[in-house]
């Protein structure tokens, strides 16, 4: 009799440790995929500035020494200028009530391509590496910056950044920038990595939708989806936005939209593409958007990140630098 009463006992003991478990290896699953460190790579940074720079640049008419000679450097709030550089940030306010968008407009036009630079979290390349734009901005002397794609979300892509290969899993429709200072999007799959490192390509990213090619904005944004991972939804509807722009070689429009506040319902796709044709962009790309959303200028943050004004970390950003 007793021995009978044990059995169902043991039955629910090995029941309870199978559930446990079970739920035990899913949970560290989602924590592996989402949460856990997976460092690649590490990269070098960059050789830091000279600290006069940082310091002589936030004033105006400030002589900076490059070398065997001295670039003048004028700069406030919203601007900045050298030999080498011209960056000008815009803020725009649309609409009223509940269709009022709130977004910032930056014009940089470079005199060389090799002033637009990219960087990792914690110069790390990887899954869940992240850091908050600002801080990999100052981290790297960065004068401008914006988030980049989040690659480290997803396992896929092509990634190549600074002239370095760093992954070759084609998936979508990718951007890539050129040594020349000009830009263009394209798919994937249709060109290897080493064709694009051939031709001079400096910098890719991997998120999308393309937004404007040959100076036409694109309309077919229906249920857009960038990733398959747990949680994932449509981008299509009006959001946070982030998205680069070229004008012509070497001049860009880089633009960062809030949304989710009362200020600012954020920007459709639609609306987005049309802003970066209505801004003279040839070829405009969207980069990751929601809660990544950030545009950092001459140590600050200008717009307002997330739905309290908050950062969120990201895995990269896209940076001008002297």
């Amino acid at each position: 009799m007793t021995h009978t009463k044990r059995k169902p006992r043991r039955k629910l003991i090995i029941g309870l440790t199978i559930t446990i478990c079970t739920i035990g290896a899913i949970l560290y699953g989602l924590a592996d995929r989402y949460l856990i460190q997976h460092v690649e790579a590490i990269v070098e940074s960059k050789p830091a500035a000279a600290s006069s720079t940082a310091t002589l640049a936030s004033s105006a008419g400030a002589a900076v020494s490059a070398g065997n000679s001295a670039s003048i450097i004028t700069s406030d709030d919203w601007s900045y200028t050298s030999d080498r550089i011209d960056i000008s940030i815009e803020k725009v306010e649309t609409g009223s009530g509940n269709s009022k968008i709130t977004y910032f407009v930056a014009d940089v036009q470079l005199k060389d391509a090799a002033n637009l630079l990219t960087a990792f979290a914690n110069n790390a390349f990887g899954r869940n590496i992240i850091a908050n734009t600002s801080e990999i901005a100052s981290a790297n002397q960065a004068i401008f910056a914006m988030n980049g794609d989040y690659y480290g979300f997803r396992e896929d892509g092509v990634i190549i950044r600074n002239g370095q290969l760093f992954r070759n899993e084609p998936a979508r429709d990718g951007l890539a920038l050129f040594r020349d200072g000009t830009m263009t999007s394209y798919y994937e799959k249709d060109i290897s990595a080493e064709q694009l490192l051939k031709q001079g390509v400096t910098n890719t990213f991997s998120f999308g939708p393309v937004l404007v090619k040959n100076g036409e904005a694109s309309d077919h944004f229906d249920n857009v989806k960038i990733d398959t991972n747990f949680g994932n939804r449509t981008i299509d509807a009006a959001n946070p936005r982030t998205g680069i722009g070229v004008i012509s070689p070497n001049h860009y429009v880089f633009v960062v939209v809030d949304g989710r506040q009362e200020n600012s319902r954020g920007m459709t796709l639609n609306e987005f593409a049309q802003l970066f044709e209505d801004l003279g962009a040839t070829d405009a790309y969207n980069l990751d958007g929601g809660g990544s959303s950030t545009m950092y200028f001459m140590g600050r943050v200008v717009n307002r990140p997330g739905n309290k004004g908050q950062e969120r970390g990201v895995s990269d950003i896209i940076y001008v630098a002297e």
